[in-house]
């Protein structure tokens, strides 16, 4: 823990991870066994497992987070979502349109009581030197501020009658077919449906961004300790710079994944021109041809996924506080992350992906090491108050269950 002094009183705590990727590779390596013995099965304990060891060795302030969560919930949770996707799976394969339909539906419907029973939960299993966090937001806030997820299944509704609409009549009679029609079962496209799709896909995008942005906010605004609750100073502007970033770095991977796949194919071309159009020169040239297309997906992807993840984090952290006493403050370097993320992705394809604790672990320190806690005032004058301010809404909320507190 490193501690300074500042004017006025306000003393600033660098966080610390404490864990390391060898000690995080045998909680993984053991997760990773029992759930392939259970085939899947082991899913919640793993989970409470991982979560458990970074909140264990997470210091703020030279104190631990700690995980409370009840395992039974994790299970049951786990269960229910298994049950759902097994049923919606069923329905889909066996063609019963109309169950599926019911299902996205629902889906979108119970979209904001997820996620709000999910923040809920995180929140209260979310402790710091005995200090219980809490999420206060009413269902009413919750599902005001889904309203995007509302506004992007009305978007492709509109745009799936759209293109019934705009797709052109097929011909009286049957005209003989001028060469390979690829995907015969599907309706020719036109200009006018390209651009409605397209479209869609706009606005999709930034109803994705919105989603993101009012849920993080609503996330911090309601999120806090005892009386004290978060202070939130990003605007939605600042999520939208952040995705046009993102696409131009995306943009720019794209740019240098088209000239590896093209050398690819021309070295490939190079070593099988001699060779006639055989049966192992197709398979060669379809082999090569997919690995150049997954290496180029990976290319343009992950640079462009680690920036936007090092942004918005850099974004939240250096503009969120509680009250008017504490705030953070971020140092995380995008570019670092880029670099950091790119060798870590480069040394899990070597090692067939047993280096991913390892990866995992030194991403999470990173990110972790550049965030500074201000506190205005003694931190045990802090940590008093809090306490007091937690037994007291404690009390109040016995008094209104008719309970009574006893220690």
């Amino acid at each position: 823990m490193e501690q300074t002094t500042r004017q006025h009183g306000i003393a600033a705590y660098q966080l610390r991870f404490s864990g390391s990727g060898g000690e995080y590779f045998r909680v993984w390596i053991v997760n990773v066994l029992l759930s392939i013995v259970t085939l899947g099965l082991y899913t919640p304990w793993a989970r409470q497992r991982t979560v458990r060891y970074f909140y264990d060795h997470t210091m703020i302030a030279g104190s631990p987070l700690e995980f409370t969560a009840p395992l039974r919930k994790m299970v049951f949770g786990f269960v229910i979502f298994a049950l759902l996707y097994v049923a919606f799976k069923i329905a889909s394969e066996s063609g019963q349109d109309t169950a599926v339909s019911l299902f996205i539906v629902a889906a979108a419907l119970l979209a904001p009581y997820i996620w709000g029973s999910a923040m809920r939960f995180r929140l209260a299993s979310t402790r710091w030197r005995g200090l219980q966090l809490q999420f206060a937001a009413g269902w009413k806030e919750v599902y005001l501020a889904s309203w995007p997820i509302f506004v992007m299944a009305l978007i492709w509704v509109a745009i799936t009658y759209g293109l019934d609409a705009l797709a052109p009549q097929p011909p009286a009679a049957p005209t003989p077919a001028r060469g390979l029609q690829l995907f015969p079962g599907l309706p020719r496209m036109n200009a006018a449906m390209g651009g409605l799709i397209a479209a869609g896909i706009v606005f999709s995008v930034l109803c994705i961004i919105r989603i993101e942005f009012n849920y993080k906010s609503l996330l911090v605004r309601r999120g806090g300790i005892g009386s004290q609750r978060g202070r939130w100073k990003p605007v939605y502007g600042d999520f939208v710079r952040i995705w046009l970033a993102t696409l131009g770095v995306f943009l720019a991977g794209a740019a240098l994944a088209a000239i590896v796949a093209v050398g690819l194919v021309l070295a490939a071309q190079m070593v099988f021109g001699g060779l006639r159009a055989t049966g192992l020169a197709f398979f060669v040239a379809v082999v090569v041809g997919l690995f150049a297309a997954a290496l180029g997906l990976v290319i343009a992807s992950a640079p462009a996924r680690a920036y936007r993840e090092a942004r918005m984090f850099q974004l939240i952290w250096s503009n969120v506080g509680l009250g008017q006493i504490v705030r953070f403050k971020c140092a995380l370097q995008p570019w670092t992350y880029v670099r950091l993320r790119l060798k870590n992705l480069l040394f899990t394809l070597l090692t067939l992906g047993l280096y991913r604790p390892f990866a995992r672990s030194s991403e999470y320190r990173m990110k972790v090491d550049s965030v500074t806690l201000h506190v205005k005032g003694g931190l045990d004058q802090l940590i008093g108050q809090l306490v007091r301010q937690q037994e007291a809404l404690g009390d109040a909320l016995a008094d209104v269950a008719g309970l009574d507190l006893i220690g």
